[in-house]
């Protein structure tokens, strides 16, 4: 999905309570980092463990996250971080506005892909995306904290390793499978998969733009749930709409598995492989049944 330039709502600038942090304090001894969301704030922290403290500007699992309107207070927090990272691709396009401290240290994860053909932000669900995130924040700690390189990079393998883990359990489980998503955001990972996305394309860009789904696309889209031509419902419940939750009521009633994913990391979750290793095996069951 686009950022939406046009940004409403606000969101309460808190502690990135799901990486188990707490607000960044100049005597803390700590390398401050501000991450745009807080599944790159817990990457960050999967890498720099006790060495660092992370805030993230977007943690809310109710909320939208393209409906986000900046505070002169991130702009500060921005200014005092050592390094700051986001997620980039017009996904967050609020944060690098923010940055206004020449040379400051910060990772963009969107460039960091292996491939440049495909043009969908959502980079988180990406695992190779995430391995290059973690492998810069290595690098960028490490010259901040040279005295700790050693332990950012014995993290990062452990990271990578069981990110390479997840690859392996997702890699082909859905080949000869159909899916359809209710918008683009686990594209990656449900590419990863082999299964076919056969989402009419009106019906995503309609959802995508948060505009109209006109009648044939949604007729379509309605078709191939109701006559079980998906074996899989991929559903994005934070940004879910009347037409998005029509579809998941048709999925459910023609017993069709949803699968839900999310754009942070929900409530009570602290670690990025632990949510996407919950995702990961819901997606493959799926497939699978």
């Amino acid at each position: 999905m686009t950022l939406r330039n046009v940004l409403v709502g606000a969101l309460a600038v808190v502690s990135l309570a799901a990486c188990g942090t707490t607000t960044p304090s100049g005597d803390s001894g700590k390398i401050q980092v501000v991450t745009s969301t807080n599944v790159w704030g817990s990457v960050i922290k999967a890498v720099g463990g006790d060495a660092v403290e992370v805030k993230a500007l977007l943690d809310d699992p109710s909320a939208d996250p393209h409906s986000y309107e900046s505070k002169p207070a991130d702009a500060a927090l921005i200014k005092d971080a050592k390094l700051v990272v986001f997620n980039g691709g017009g996904y967050d396009d609020f944060f690098p506005k923010l940055i206004t401290t020449e040379g400051q240290r910060k990772i963009e994860a969107f460039p960091l892909r292996e491939h440049d053909q495909d043009e969908n932000e959502h980079v988180w669900y990406d695992l190779h995306t995430v391995r290059a995130v973690a492998e810069a924040a290595a690098n960028e700690l490490g010259a901040i904290a040279p005295e700790k390189k050693t332990t950012f990079e014995s993290n990062t393998a452990d990271f990578t390793a069981k990110l390479a883990e997840l690859e392996k359990k997702v890699d082909g489980v859905g080949k000869g499978r159909k899916a359809l998503a209710t918008e683009p955001i686990a594209h990656y990972l449900l590419d990863e998969t082999g299964a076919q996305d056969v989402t009419p394309e009106a019906f995503s860009k309609a959802i995508e733009e948060e505009s109209d789904v006109p009648a044939a696309a949604l007729a379509e889209t309605n078709q191939l749930v109701e006559s079980k031509q998906i074996n899989v419902l991929v559903d994005n419940t934070q940004t879910e709409n009347q037409v998005t939750k029509g579809i998941v009521e048709k999925a459910k009633s023609a017993n069709i598995p949803v699968v839900a994913v999310t754009e942070t990391l929900p409530d009570g979750v602290t670690s990025y492989l632990d949510w996407m290793s919950k995702q990961v095996d819901a997606l493959s069951q799926a497939l699978k049944a």
